[in-house]
């Protein structure tokens, strides 16, 4: 099978220099070598991966799972010690794993919620469910018996508590710069007014295990009904690491450009998507609120810095739409 790779992560790896060039390079004989270690067939690359190679594959038997091999980032581990902890609940199944490798086995799911015929509140109440369990996972632990015990080890050491606002605070002023403006000051400037709000409420010992990136796009219908997908949905591509739960309520508010877009009065349609939000997760309606402006913009431009201008746009013109609404105020 020709291993091809989708541009952004190919641009992810450029970034990395020589140690991403030498990934790209060896992917194909490492997804031979782990096709053969797992005993499995691979089919086809999945489109939809910005982080990680990401392939169909079927076992001796013809059940179809899926190959995940991420780019060299010591984060990824935190990715797999999530989904070791969950054992399934709220998240995709684990089958087997190589840290050294950034390597995965999954369950093979079904298409996204984001690609789902269901309106945004409808999508917006399965991502609360998701999202209560996926802060029920332990953020230490030493793993279900079905996978190793030198696994387990490797993914507890590399959780850790995040103050995620103030580095997307750096981020955020440090991209609009190096892109020479690309959106309006005042979009920026309320975008690191809320970076630093959130920084100041920030409280270690009200953290949880987070999600990281809990957007439609990353819960995946499962194939048949399960225990620990009673919403029908699990989430995949956690960023496993502990920090404000308002956070992961945020990151499922930052989308919903083309309805924003769309809207005559966008304001009230955000605001409303923001309450649905706070009262399903039982999180502060303002919090949910500055977190989802924030990460627009951190998106929007980080987006751009990738040459993915088609998703950064939209991002950041909703956040000037969104500039001046009632729970926006500074």
């Amino acid at each position: 099978m020709a291993v091809a790779v989708p541009p952004v992560v190919r641009s992810k790896a450029g970034a990395l220099g020589r140690v991403g060039r030498a990934w790209l390079d060896g992917l194909p004989d490492l997804v031979a070598a782990l096709g053969q270690r797992w005993a499995v067939t691979v089919e086809r690359t999945l489109a939809g991966g910005t982080s990680a190679f990401v392939a169909l594959a079927r076992t001796a038997d013809g059940r179809p799972v899926v190959l995940k091999l991420g780019l060299p980032d010591p984060r990824f581990a935190g990715e797999i010690g999530t989904l070791v902890r969950a054992a399934g609940r709220g998240y995709v199944r684990l089958l087997a794993a190589d840290v050294d490798r950034s390597a995965m086995l999954l369950e093979a799911l079904g298409p996204s919620l984001r690609r789902s015929d269901l309106p945004p509140e409808a999508q917006l109440r399965v991502l609360c469910r998701l999202l209560g369990q996926a802060w029920a996972v332990p953020p230490l632990d030493s793993g279900p018996a079905s996978v190793s015990a030198s696994v387990s080890a490797s993914v507890s050491a590399s959780v850790s508590v995040l103050d995620k606002a103030s580095s997307l605070e750096d981020l955020v002023g440090r991209l609009w710069d190096e892109l020479d403006r690309p959106c309006p000051e005042r979009v920026v400037a309320q975008a690191l007014t809320f970076a630093r709000r959130r920084a100041g409420a920030f409280d270690p010992g009200r953290c949880v295990q987070l999600h990281g990136d809990a957007a439609a796009a990353n819960a995946l219908r499962v194939r048949s009904p399960r225990p620990g997908a009673e919403a029908g949905y699990v989430f995949v591509d956690p960023d496993g690491f502990v920090g404000d739960a308002a956070y992961d309520a945020g990151v499922a508010l930052r989308d919903w450009c083309p309805q924003l877009m769309a809207a005559r009065d966008p304001v009230s349609l955000a605001r409303g998507y923001c309450r649905l939000l706070a009262v399903g997760t039982g999180l502060d309606e303002q919090a949910v609120w500055e977190w989802g402006y924030l990460e627009r913009v951190s998106t929007g431009l980080y987006a751009w810095s990738l040459g993915a201008e088609d998703l950064a746009r939209p991002m950041l013109a909703t956040a000037d739409r969104l500039f001046g609404g009632t729970l926006c105020g500074s």
